[in-house]
């Protein structure tokens, strides 16, 4: 770790584990609120509590991974800042490989279906918190900022006995309170419109044959997606309102169509491919409370909404996607597909209804 990226807190261990103890004191908060309200990460709060309900595992997110099928069936967490997708299954089939200096992982299911960016896996810690209802045993992932990645929590369909052994089997001998961070890498700023082929990059978004190619594209031409949203014309993205996440699922609940929907961070994006039937709204809070899939969507944190259109050798896939006022993706909606299947008519049909913004691009 190079120096000059730790960033040191003003608080011990001891501190922040004391004022996260008064926290919970005065009535409880969630882990990742009461660390921004200490003033550290949610990785730094987890570590201060190493020694009492924590336990640091050893660096080797793959083999945890691997090593999770004999759980049984858990509930699978991934968030971003604005939305948190919860997922219960089975962890099948983890795979992993490399391009280049970029390692990769997959778990491709019915129910836990991520896609797994390892470079930015950096903390393990197992969290067995005492409750009214028992024990809440978990397994959570940190990047080196202490910003949590994934979470994996116990069910009482879980084998309990599988994940006390995968922890002892995980266990770090440095068991001392404590966590070192990285300041987190500030993100790029999209080059001026000016600088940018449009006309290239245009031709070879018409010539996509895989919609996993778009990133490439974006990378290739140094485009911003909200950027390349914004300036590629209306045939191929336009905005629209910002009830348009709301109105997906509704509409989507009301009409029987199964849809895709994918919530990330840097180091992971969960996707879960189904029905929507109990829509609640909280506050700010849009939220799906099915059986085996939640989802937790900050409405007043979506700055802008786009209808995106990418060809492939299927024809063109049709998507939602919702940004925040960062340009950073919040979530991404698509209609149930497989490869091979041209995009369900009922999805599309979702996406017609939903609301334009009065100005929308201009081609």
């Amino acid at each position: 770790m190079n120096e000059s990226t730790v960033l040191k807190s003003a608080l011990s261990p001891a501190e922040i584990r004391a004022r996260y103890e008064a926290i919970q004191a005065e009535g409880g908060m969630r882990a990742r609120n009461a660390a921004a309200r200490i003033g550290v990460s949610e990785g730094e709060l987890l570590a201060a509590r190493i020694g009492s309900d924590v336990i640091r595992l050893t660096n080797d997110p793959e083999g945890i991974l691997k090593d999770l099928e004999a759980l049984g069936e858990v509930l699978a967490l991934t968030r971003n800042d604005a939305c948190v997708h919860e997922r219960k299954g089975v962890y099948h089939n983890a795979s992993f490989f490399s391009h280049g200096a970029v390692r990769s992982g997959i778990l491709n299911n019915p129910d836990i279906d991520l896609r797994l960016f390892m470079g930015h896996w950096k903390h393990a810690f197992a969290e067995q918190t005492p409750t009214e209802k028992g024990t809440r045993k978990s397994l959570q992932f940190f990047d080196p900022a202490g910003t949590a990645i994934h979470k994996i929590y116990l069910t009482n369909h879980s084998n309990e006995a599988a994940y006390d052994d995968l922890v002892a089997k995980y266990r770090d001998a440095e068991q001392n309170p404590g966590l070192e961070v990285e300041k987190a890498a500030a993100k790029a700023a999209d080059r001026p419109d000016a600088e940018i082929n449009w006309e290239r990059f245009r031709s070879s978004w018409e010539n996509l044959k895989d919609v996993h190619d778009f990133f490439i594209m974006l990378r290739k031409y140094k485009v911003g997606r909200v950027q390349a949203l914004s300036g590629i014309g209306n045939d191929f993205a336009f905005e629209l309102e910002n009830s348009a996440s709301r109105r997906v699922l509704e509409l989507a609940r009301d009409r029987d169509c199964e849809i895709m929907v994918f919530v990330g961070n840097q180091g992971c994006i969960q996707i879960h491919t189904g029905p929507i039937k109990k829509l609640v709204e909280m506050g700010e809070w849009y939220n799906v409370l099915d059986p085996e899939f939640n989802l937790h969507l900050n409405e007043q944190a979506i700055a802008r909404s786009f209808v995106v259109r990418k060809p492939t050798v299927d024809g063109i896939v049709t998507s939602v996607e919702v940004f925040d006022a960062d340009n950073e993706l919040i979530v991404s909606f698509f209609g149930k597909r497989k490869p091979g299947v041209p995009e369900n008519p009922a999805w599309r049909e979702i996406v017609d209804a939903l609301p334009l913004k009065e100005m929308t691009n201009v081609a």
